[in-house]
């Protein structure tokens, strides 16, 4: 059992050596043999001398950014259990036990949680602390259904070989919450313990930009959800505009001293039509994370795909179609009994909308047919490629 503790680095040469020490002294203590590797981004100071000098192995990541920095770290570790840290002196090196000690009992991901350890005073900027971090630590845990209250701890501690296996790949600040997501979706193990931050020591501005990084968090987060980037507001949006596009297709509802009229139905249809399409596109992009390797496959997706066809996108994209049709002939019909002349909207629109919507809808409805079936095709031909590529292989063999 060797532990590898990873730090990435850019020009941290007032703390990069301490941080080097402490981690060497606290992997004494626990008994087990271990290795200290500084992943330096590109620095211009001496950061790199001093981690040599204090013992570390330093690897060189030229690829920008923090998540790169890590995960050529986690790539050179030579260690079962890996535990990554900033290089700053914020973290407590010295006291490593707790994180190792919970991935030696059976889990594989160990985050450290500021916020039940200590934040010692001046050691999180307020915005930090008191929206961004809990804002997005929230939202993680709603998206992904996981008991983390401190998504962006940078202390944590990991099986190297169940996170390798996650493939991550974001090089940014975005690599923090990618890591715990991954884990999440392909249901790993994962725990907390409390860690103490401290103001750190680098004795110039941080790496991270918060509106910037804070961005790319809560996009990497969406993005990984389709269910409530997409599914969830879709439902809702494709609902609330049905129930209004029936109801106010029929007459004006007042609701208090408030009254919906033709007006309200426009914008029902143009609910309707968006949720719909909502509704696509979390499908288009589950199937396409599923085949890209950054979703894990869903059991309910691909029957509810199995089941489904061209032909039958075409048959309910033709039926809409026709029911607008049929929709738009009664509005001609009340047009012509006015001997087409002008028309109440009042009585018009009624039918105008609805049919609008239907009409719509069955182009949607064609349109997201036949992308699925380019989807289906594109994943059959991989999947004869992989298989031609493994018969081969075996025949070389």
């Amino acid at each position: 059992m060797v532990i590898t503790a990873v730090m990435p680095c850019l020009n941290e040469e007032r703390t990069i050596g301490t941080c080097v020490r402490k981690a060497f002294e606290s992997i004494r203590q626990m008994g087990l043999p271990g290795e200290v590797v500084v992943a330096d981004n590109g620095s211009t100071d001496a950061s790199v001398r001093l981690a040599i000098e204090a013992g570390a192995r330093v690897v060189h990541q030229p690829i920008k950014g923090y998540g790169a920095a890590i995960s050529s770290g986690i790539a050179a570790a030579k260690g079962t259990v890996v535990v990554m840290g900033d290089a700053d002196d914020s973290y407590d090196w010295s006291n490593l036990a707790p994180l190792v000690s919970s991935v030696l009992a059976g889990y594989d991901l160990v985050m450290g949680n500021r916020f039940q350890g200590e934040i010692k005073a001046g050691a999180m900027p307020f915005l930090h602390r008191y929206l961004g971090n809990p804002v997005l630590s929230f939202l993680g845990r709603l998206f992904f259904r996981v008991p983390i209250g401190d998504f962006h701890c940078g202390l944590r501690a990991f099986s190297r070989q169940a996170i390798l296996r996650l493939r991550l790949r974001t090089t940014g600040m975005e690599f923090a919450s990618e890591m715990i997501v991954k884990a999440a979706l392909h249901q790993l193990r994962i725990a907390e313990v409390p860690v103490v931050l401290s103001p750190d020591d680098r004795g110039r501005p941080p790496h991270l930009r918060t509106w910037r990084d804070g961005w790319r968090h809560l996009r990497f987060l969406l993005l990984y959800s389709p269910r409530w980037l997409f599914l969830l507001p879709g439902m809702f949006l494709f609902i609330l505009g049905t129930v209004g596009v029936v109801v106010l297709g029929q007459t004006t509802l007042t609701v208090g001293h408030v009254g919906l009229d033709i007006h309200s139905l426009a914008y029902a249809g143009a609910a309707v039509i968006l949720g719909f399409q909502m509704i696509l596109f979390s499908v288009f992009t589950k199937l396409v994370g599923q085949q890209g390797g950054w979703l894990p496959q869903d059991s309910r997706l691909e029957r509810i795909v199995s089941a489904t066809s061209l032909e039958l996108g075409l048959v309910i994209g033709g039926l809409l179609f026709g029911a607008g049709m049929i929709l738009t002939l009664g509005a001609l019909g009340t047009w012509s009994a006015t001997g087409f002349g002008s028309l109440d909207p009042r009585v018009t629109m009624r039918w105008v909308v609805p049919a609008v919507t239907a009409m719509a809808l069955g182009g949607e409805a064609v349109l997201g047919a036949f992308f699925l079936e380019a989807l289906r095709m594109h994943t059959n031909a991989t999947s004869h490629s992989d298989a031609g590529d493994r018969d081969s292989l075996a025949g070389d063999a």
